[in-house]
C-alpha cells in the first residue's frame, strides 16, 4: 500500500497507525505514551498486556513488555495496537515475576521498531530495561554531549539517553540512576528495570501521570488508574514529584532523586487526555470533566435547544453544561470507531472529508435546533470548522461552540504534540477571529481560574492549583531554553 497521508488512524504504511495522526484530518492534540509495571507476581506479562490494553488511547503506534525473573530478561515489541502485537503464544513465552511495559505515540522520535519500548540495553552491571512516557527538554544537548565523548545511539528516542548516562556511571545502579535522572530536564514518568532490581521515578515537577497500586503482594505502576481497574488492582498513591522507588528481593523503598520542584500536572490530562474513568490527584476525570462543563455554562451561557459534545472528550463536559443550563444534552455527533480497520484505500475527495470518516451529525437530532456544541479544545481550527459545519448540513440553525479550556496559544515542551506556535491558530486570532474562521454563531473558551476551579482536589496550596498551564499562559515550570538545542515534542 502506497505511504500516502491518509485519515487518521487508518492503514498508512507497512502496518496499522504507522505515523497515525500526524498529517490526519483531525487536529486534535496526539496522546503522549503510556507505561505499566508489575512487580512480585507469577503472571506479570499477562497484566502487563491487559494494562497496556487499557492504557491504549495513549499510543497506538507501538508497544512492548519486557519481563525478568532474576535471571535473564524476555521481551518483545511490536508496531501497531497492543493486540496486534501480543498473542496468547507469545505472551506464554515472557516467563517472569516482574515488567515493564509501554504503548507508544511518537511526536518527535521517528516511527519505527527500534524506537519502541521497553528499550533494552546489555551493560557491564547486566540487563537494563527502560520505559517512559513524557521528553526530555534538553535531550540534544546531553546526546550531543554523549556523542562527543563516544557514545554511539541505536535510537532517536530520547529514553536511550538515561541508558547511556547510567552506563557511564562508575555507581551502582540505583546511585548511577539517581545522577542521571538529576540531569533531565523535562516531563517525565520513569520504569527502569534490571535482572533484580525496579527503579520507577518522576519528574520534579510532576508533568505526566504516574500511580502506584497493589495486586495482592504485587506492586503494579501505570500512568492510569484505568489500567489497575482492568487487573482488579487497587491503586494506593500517586507517585510524588522527584520520587524514586525502588523495588527489589527485600519489598518496596521509597527515596527521592532530588527535592519537588513546583507541582505542575499537565491540565490536559484532566481536560483530554486520560480516561474518563481514571482518577487523578484525588478527582475522578469524569466528573473533573462535567464540572468544566457547568463552569462553562456560568462562563458563557447562551439560550439553545439542545447541547452535544464533541465524542469521546468532551461528552462529560457536555451533560455537565446541559445540567447547568437545564438544555437538553443529547447525542447530536456520533463517532464511527471502526474507520481505523478499513483497507479501502479512500479517493481524494472522500480525503478531504475524510472528518465524515470519523464523525457523522444526527440530523434528526440537530435539524431545526439551536446546538450547543462542547468540546474541549482548538488547536489550528480546521477540525472545529469541519464539525460545526457537519451540525449545520444537517441542519441546525445555530452552532455555538463552547470550549472547556483556555485558548491554546503555546507550544508543549513536555510530551504532548503540538504544532508550532504560528500553526496555532488562537496565538494569532482573537477569539472573535476564530469564531468567524470555524463559522460559529458564538465561541467561549473556559477561563483559567474556571478551570483550576473546576478540577479541584489537586493542591490548592500550589500556584495555579498544582497544575501546568504553560501551553495557555506561556509560563513554563521548567527551563525550556537550551540555546537552540531544546526539544519539544515527546520521542520517548
Amino acid at each position: 500500500m502506497p505511504n500516502e497521508i491518509m485519515p487518521e488512524g487508518l492503514w498508512t504504511g507497512d502496518y496499522y497507525n504507522e505515523g497515525s495522526g500526524k498529517d490526519g484530518v483531525f487536529d486534535k492534540l496526539k496522546e503522549e505514551c503510556g507505561v505499566f509495571g508489575v512487580f512480585g507476581h507469577h503472571d506479570a506479562a499477562s497484566l502487563s498486556y491487559y494494562g497496556l490494553h487499557a492504557l491504549q488511547h495513549r499510543g497506538e503506534e507501538s508497544a512492548g513488555i519486557c519481563v525478568a525473573d532474576g535471571i535473564q530478561f524476555r521481551y518483545h515489541r511490536g508496531m501497531g495496537l497492543v493486540k496486534e502485537v501480543f498473542g496468547r503464544e507469545l505472551l506464554e513465552s515472557l516467563q517472569g515475576d516482574r515488567s515493564i511495559g509501554h504503548v507508544r505515540y511518537s511526536t518527535s522520535g521517528d516511527s519505527q521498531i527500534t524506537n519502541a519500548q521497553p528499550l533494552v540495553f546489555k551493560y557491564r552491571q547486566g540487563n537494563l530495561a527502560i520505559a517512559t512516557n513524557g521528553n526530555i527538554v534538553n535531550e540534544p544537548a546531553l546526546r550531543r554531549e554523549l556523542e562527543d565523548s563516544g557514545s554511539i545511539f541505536q535510537t532517536t528516542s530520547d529514553t536511550e539517553v538515561i541508558a547511556h548516562l547510567i552506563a557511564r556511571s562508575p555507581k551502582n545502579f540505583v546511585e548511577a540512576a539517581k545522577d542521571a535522572l538529576q540531569r533531565l530536564v523535562g516531563g517525565f514518568a520513569f520504569l527502569l528495570m534490571t535482572g533484580d532490581k525496579m527503579i520507577v521515578a518522576s519528574d520534579p515537577n510532576g508533568l505526566r501521570p504516574l500511580t502506584m497500586g497493589r495486586l495482592g503482594d504485587a506492586y503494579v505502576f501505570a500512568s492510569e488508574t484505568c489500567a489497575m481497574e482492568v487487573i482488579g488492582a487497587e491503586p494506593v498513591r500517586d507517585i510524588a514529584p522527584g520520587e524514586l522507588l525502588v523495588l527489589d528481593a527485600d519489598g518496596l523503598h521509597e527515596d527521592r532523586y532530588t527535592e519537588a520542584g513546583r507541582k505542575a500536572l499537565c491540565a490536559m490530562e484532566y481536560i483530554y487526555f486520560s480516561r474518563p474513568d481514571s482518577d487523578m490527584n484525588g478527582s475522578n476525570l469524569h466528573s473533573a470533566r462535567k464540572r468544566m462543563g457547568s463552569r462553562m455554562a456560568l462562563e458563557s451561557f447562551v439560550d439553545a435547544d439542545v447541547v452535544t459534545g464533541v465524542p469521546d472528550s468532551s461528552i462529560s463536559a457536555a451533560i455537565g453544561y446541559a445540567e447547568q443550563t437545564g438544555i437538553p444534552y443529547e447525542l447530536g455527533l456520533i463517532k464511527n470507531k471502526y474507520t481505523g480497520r478499513t483497507f479501502i484505500q479512500p479517493s481524494q475527495e472522500l480525503r478531504e472529508q475524510g472528518v465524515k470518516m470519523k464523525l457523522s451529525a444526527v440530523r434528526r437530532v440537530v435539524e431545526g435546533k439551536r446546538v450547543v456544541m462542547i468540546d474541549d479544545s482548538i488547536v489550528r481550527g480546521t477540525t472545529s470548522r469541519r464539525i460545526v459545519n457537519l451540525l449545520r448540513e444537517a441542519g441546525a440553525t445555530e452552532v455555538h461552540v463552547r470550549i472547556t479550556s483556555p485558548p491554546f496559544q503555546n507550544p508543549c515542551f513536555y510530551g504532548i504534540d503540538t504544532p508550532d506556535r504560528r500553526e496555532l491558530i488562537a496565538s494569532s486570532k482573537s477569539v472573535d477571529e476564530i469564531c468567524r474562521e470555524i463559522n460559529a454563531d458564538s465561541l467561549s473558551f473556559l477561563t483559567p481560574d474556571g478551570l483550576i476551579s473546576a478540577i479541584g482536589g489537586y493542591d490548592e496550596n500550589s500556584p495555579k492549583g498544582g497544575l501546568c498551564l504553560a501551553c495557555f499562559d506561556n509560563e513554563y515550570p521548567t527551563q525550556i531554553d537550551f540555546g537552540g538545542e531544546e526539544k519539544m515534542g515527546c520521542s520517548c
